[in-house]
């Protein structure tokens, strides 16, 4: 809906809106207003310009005014973006909830603007080790677009935070309706393709010490935080080892001075020192991330 006068989109929204002048710059741009209930997404164009989606919420919070985006959503052109979040709604991620259970039918796709998941596989009834982990970089359901309706992994919320969910019908609607979209995600798709491929040499040839100062920094660029939750039990379960592992890694991360852990509390204190103390594969991820979505 394009409307040019403040009174109409206060009217719609219940709740006062500013002119961008009277915003912090980062608030000049695409916007999620959380308010009774419901959220509003909205692109400040101009004084009173505003294009405005509506869509329930399916688990509200306070009403607020946040920064959050999905880097995917983003990439799309103008038209292909409006489309598709026509269709999102927002969702809350919930810690410790699973959003997808491998090979049943997809029902949703996700998009996370905050919050993380991993990407668990199982194998012969045992608890899994996580292959891949997705924050606002990327989605949950890609298989969508190569014609495959299951997923052949579980996808388990590890920090969280709001999401844009898309119905799986809907979703392949949209793909069959914007070649743009198409194109994205079979570049996002050989990305975790490559994060696989790291993941499994990861797992075998390098130790516990470096591969859980990775996990480290890949969940604090998706958290976007210096501190976070997480017990040495779950480490274990992500990282597919036993505890008394961890607990080694941990304490000899924390006497370098790299991060402080205390009862399931983590602080990255040296991020420089965490990369040199991580094997390869962050790095290696990171450039091929860059090098194909920028």
């Amino acid at each position: 809906r394009f409307v040019r006068f403040s009174h109409i989109v206060e009217a719609l929204l219940g709740c006062q809106i500013f002119s961008w002048r009277d915003l912090p710059s980062s608030y000049v741009g695409w916007q999620t207003v959380i308010h009774a209930g419901r959220v509003h997404t909205a692109c400040l164009n101009g004084r009173w310009q505003i294009i405005v989606f509506v869509a329930p919420i399916v688990a509200h919070r306070r009403v607020r005014l946040v920064n959050a985006e999905n880097k995917l959503i983003a990439m799309l052109p103008r038209a292909d973006r409006i489309s598709l979040l026509a269709v999102c709604e927002t969702y809350e991620l919930k810690l410790s909830v699973t959003v997808c259970e491998p090979h049943t039918p997809t029902r949703y796709v996700y998009f996370p603007m905050s919050g993380f998941i991993s990407i668990v596989t199982l194998i012969d009834g045992h608890a899994g080790v996580e292959v891949g982990m997705v924050g606002s970089e990327g989605m949950v359901g890609a298989e969508l677009a190569l014609g495959v309706l299951a997923s052949p992994t579980r996808a388990l919320v590890q920090g969280g935070g709001l999401a844009h969910r898309i119905p799986a019908n809907a979703f392949k609607r949209e793909l069959a309706d914007s070649a743009a979209l198409r194109k994205l995600l079979g570049r996002y798709l050989y990305v975790r393709m490559s994060q696989l491929a790291a993941s499994a040499a990861c797992l075998r040839f390098h130790l516990i010490r470096p591969r859980l100062a990775r996990w480290l920094l890949m969940s604090q660029d998706r958290a976007q935080s210096n501190h976070f939750h997480v017990t040495q039990e779950f480490l274990a379960y992500m990282l597919g080892v036993r505890r008394v592992g961890i607990t080694s890694a941990a304490s000899s991360l924390q006497r370098s001075g790299l991060i402080e852990y205390h009862r399931g509390e983590i602080a990255v204190t040296d991020r420089g020192g965490l990369e040199l103390a991580s094997c390869q594969c962050y790095a290696a991820e990171r450039r091929a991330y860059a090098k194909l979505l920028g």
